[in-house]
């Protein structure tokens, strides 16, 4: 009995698709969410990740330190963390129509888009580096960056301080200051890329840091540096003012339940 099932296990993780299942997950919640009125989902959630980190991972009875997932487990807990945050699971903001039309989507498109609906991208521009993938973390923000975010139903192009600045002195506009105003229009040409092929057509949204607008892509960043850590961010980087678990803390507490006789 005791083969069978560890075969079944290896069998079963070697097997699983972490996107398929995070996409799953986030339509039988948002079914449920519509036609039980009591429905908690983040509670359900929590717990489900617990139970499949206690029954998959590798780990000592209470010993958090020596908790392990199998690489194709690595990113679920963050795609769930991300869930949990998401337009699907938090309504608060959102009208009703919004909340059924994102829904909607979320049950009609891919997996790969309906993965971006759940866990945004995020491409950081410099000077220094191409074009190139960078955490979905607040510290990625730096004075010197631009940072393009597509959240699907919206693609936020986010300009540093310093970037900001240089623009509004009309730097790019210098001849001696071309690759900036390459480097300004570089990610301008990515966001309507994805525009152009995606329908209905997502939001685009061009903001600074410190600005207004900044919090289109601070609501989808994790908190990693909040008000109550502020003594700890480097210097031209940005905090979150929240009082949510940032992913580090989310998964320590998932390690140690996990791992509870």
């Amino acid at each position: 009995m005791g083969g069978w099932f560890y075969q079944y296990r290896e069998e079963l993780v070697e097997g699983f698709d972490q996107e398929t299942a995070a996409v799953v997950l986030a339509r039988y919640i948002s079914l449920k969410m519509e036609i039980e009125e009591e429905f908690d989902a983040t509670r359900w959630l929590d717990r489900s990740l617990i139970r499949l980190c206690s029954r998959f991972g590798d780990y000592r009875k209470d010993d958090p330190s020596s908790f392990s997932l199998h690489s194709n487990f690595s990113l679920f807990p963050q795609f769930m963390f991300n869930l949990r945050r998401s337009q699907f699971v938090q309504v608060f903001n959102n009208s009703p129509d919004e909340t059924a039309y994102f829904r909607m989507l979320l049950n009609r498109e891919s997996i790969t888009n309906s993965v971006a609906m759940i866990q945004p991208s995020l491409i950081s521009f410099s000077f220094d580096s191409p074009p190139s993938p960078v955490f979905l973390d607040v510290a990625s923000i730096a004075v010197d960056r631009i940072l393009l975010l597509d959240a699907y139903f919206s693609v936020v192009i986010f300009h540093g301080m310093t970037i900001a600045q240089w623009r509004n002195m009309c730097y790019q506009n210098q001849p001696e200051h071309q690759q900036f105003a390459q480097l300004l229009q570089a990610p301008q040409e990515e966001a309507q890329v994805i525009i152009n092929g995606r329908f209905p057509v997502p939001r685009l949204v061009v903001c600074d840091q410190h600005g207004s607008q900044a919090r289109f892509l601070l609501a989808k960043l994790n908190p990693s540096a909040t008000y109550n850590s502020a003594h700890d961010v480097p210097p031209g980087s940005d905090i979150i003012f929240t009082d949510d678990v940032s992913f580090q803390v989310f998964c320590e507490h998932l390690q140690r339940l996990a791992v509870q006789s």
